[in-house]
């Protein structure tokens, strides 16, 4: 590292201490949505391959985590995977599930964060599928930040496996056609989402300059404020994130009204 990157890193660091300095406390979002985007175009900008821009960003999840732990934040959604990555050449998506699943049982084995999945089950491999049960199972009594692994996801594919899933349990009581239909309210479809015991995000954060949610928590994000960053996910510092949480606070939520 030459002396021009030490003076940039330091004064980066002196920067991000007087925004947490000012950063208040009782502003903070208690769940968090993260859309990691970039990896790719960080790995093409640095002369790397797809893979270790995958594996960059999956580095960075931990960094980030140990971020929100030292505020209030109690839930964070990390986008690992959507539905429509399923369609990418075999060569990155069989590497890339292979990260994926190093990151599900290096969060598991960390011991300060609980794991939850989010998604389609089926549509992942057994491996997978086995890691994610595990990881689960093993964190169930941790006290930390609850994490969300979205993998396998979509927002549309949550909210039809929400519907269905009120169905089922519908004709398990014998509940009529015409009694389910006037027992569907906000709350009940909501109860019945990947996230139903859980509060809807606050904040949802995306990475590499894109300004789209691309099916992300469709329905938990009616109300939630969005910042767009242009950093690629591999490269998101912590300055980033204090940034995204005093523009959070800055915001006053109207919820609609």
């Amino acid at each position: 590292m030459n002396l021009r990157d030490k003076l940039r890193g330091l004064l980066v660091r002196l920067y991000a201490r007087r925004v947490e300095g000012h950063l208040d406390h009782a502003q903070v979002p208690k769940h968090i949505g993260v859309i990691m985007d970039g990896n790719r175009r960080w790995a093409k900008a640095s002369g790397s391959s797809t893979v270790h821009g995958h594996r960059a960003g999956a580095e960075k999840i931990e960094e980030f985590l140990g971020w929100c732990s030292e505020t209030d934040v109690e839930v964070v959604t990390l986008w690992l995977l959507s539905t429509d990555n399923f369609d990418r050449a075999q060569e990155e998506l069989g590497p890339l599930l292979g990260i994926i699943e190093d990151v599900v049982r290096t969060l598991a084995a960390d011991g300060r964060w609980r794991v939850h999945h989010v998604g389609t089950p089926d549509l992942l491999p057994s491996q997978m599928q086995t890691a994610l049960k595990e990881a689960e199972e093993t964190t169930a009594h941790v006290d930390g930040i609850l994490v969300n692994v979205a993998i396998g996801y979509g927002g549309r594919q949550e909210i039809v496996d929400a519907m269905r899933s009120m169905m089922l349990d519908a004709a398990d009581k014998g509940t009529s056609l015409e009694e389910l239909a006037e027992s569907v309210t906000i709350d009940a479809i909501g109860r019945h989402l990947y996230t139903g015991d859980q509060p809807d995000p606050d904040l949802v954060i995306r990475t590499s300059g894109e300004q789209r949610l691309s099916g992300f928590m469709l329905w938990q994000t009616a109300h939630s404020e969005y910042y767009f960053c242009e950093v690629f996910w591999p490269a998101f510092r912590k300055v980033d994130f204090l940034r995204a949480l005093r523009d959070y606070a800055a915001r006053h939520r109207r919820y609609g009204g």
